[in-house]
């Protein structure tokens, strides 16, 4: 067995502390505020998928090392945010649901419990949906009629999943299931076990064809997470799953650049480098690994991966190369223009992949 060079614990708990403070420093997409001289608070000041994802990151970063003033600073922007009153419900605005419903777990809210049922309810019965009962990913500028993203089962599915764990309602667990195979019948390439950014129903096609990077690092994470959220998967389910994950895998490995980094468009050499999908395809790995999905070799794909994160964070915290929020594209080069900003959820999954690597102590490097 080949001895490797070790990452110290010291040195991801370092990087982990500035990605998070560079978390809390983010006011908006690409707006970074002066931290509070109070403590940490969060300070972004919309309720949508960006800020979503960023919570589920640090919530998950918060149970890991059992910071209880951490989980406060959470339960801080929830009280604010509820409090002031909540968006019209669409499936990016669901994201934050995520975290809320696994942030009732640490503090005694009823009427956040209250609203995590609610929100499950609607989804079930008010989202709207596509032909073959998809969730139609709808958001705040526009409703996508007839349109299926690989972005909505990591924004509104696993929290159903979850939900549905937490309050023993096994419809909204086999609801989660179904749009997991709905989503992959249409989305997943048979060819390349890559996923398309989306497919519409009013012409049946997936647009530009594209293999979003950050959209297949969704699904990288989402499988494995959907495992972690409910205790009992079905076996038939779970074995369609994996064989999915390690399709896409094959691909995504074979397309990592030498430097551990993914490109925007996965199979585009030409496109830009993106850490947000690059971290996220590393954590899916080693999630996976952990649950027996994967076979143990991709670990060499995530460790180039994370050494290439690390080398992304600058001094302030804030993770760089993470290409803004992305709509449908109708061409390739749309993809190969979204601009680079610091975002939420560029910096929570970074630390999802940093919170990971910390679970072993030290993660191998090479």
């Amino acid at each position: 067995m080949t001895t490797m060079l070790m990452l110290q614990p010291d040195t991801l708990s370092e990087a982990l502390s500035r990605v998070a403070l560079g978390l809390a420093r983010l006011k908006g997409i690409n707006e970074t505020a002066a931290l509070s001289a109070d403590g940490y608070d969060l300070q972004f000041d919309e309720w949508d998928w960006e800020v979503g994802v960023g919570i589920y990151g640090l919530i998950r970063h918060a149970e890991a090392v059992r910071d209880q003033s951490l989980i406060e600073a959470i339960a801080r922007w929830y009280d604010w945010q509820i409090g002031r009153g909540l968006p019209p419900r669409q499936v990016n605005s669901s994201s934050p649901m995520l975290p809320l419903s696994i942030l009732i777990d640490h503090v005694d809210r009823p009427d956040w419990e209250a609203l995590v049922k609610d929100w499950a309810e609607w989804l079930m019965k008010d989202l709207a949906r596509t032909e073959d009962d998809g969730f139609q990913h709808v958001v705040k500028e526009r409703m996508n009629d007839g349109e299926l993203w690989d972005d909505t089962l990591f924004m509104t599915c696993l929290f159903l999943a979850r939900a549905g764990q937490r309050f023993g309602r096994q419809d909204w667990i086999e609801e989660a299931f179904y749009q997991f195979m709905v989503h992959e019948r249409y989305l997943a390439d048979p060819i390349t076990g890559l996923w398309y950014h989306g497919w519409t129903f009013n012409g049946r096609h997936n647009f530009a064809k594209a293999f979003w990077a950050r959209g297949n690092s969704w699904i990288t994470v989402a499988i494995p997470e959907l495992f972690g959220l409910v205790d009992k998967v079905p076996d038939h389910l779970k074995r369609h799953l994996t064989f999915i994950l390690r399709a896409q895998l094959k691909t995504l490995a074979a397309h990592q650049r030498a430097n551990g980094m993914f490109n925007t468009l996965v199979c585009d050499p030409t496109s830009p480098e993106e850490t947000s999908a690059t971290a996220a395809i590393a954590y899916g790995i080693l999630r996976g690994i952990d649950l027996g999905l994967v076979d143990p070799t991709y670990r060499a794909v995530a460790e180039k991966a994370l050494d290439a994160v690390m080398a992304r964070i600058d001094e302030t915290g804030i993770v760089l190369e993470v290409s803004d929020g992305t709509p449908m594209g109708h061409t390739l080069e749309f993809y190969r223009q979204i601009p680079n900003v610091p975002a939420p959820y560029g910096q929570a999954l970074v630390m999802l992949l940093l919170v990971r690597a910390m679970a072993d102590g030290q993660i191998p490097t090479a």
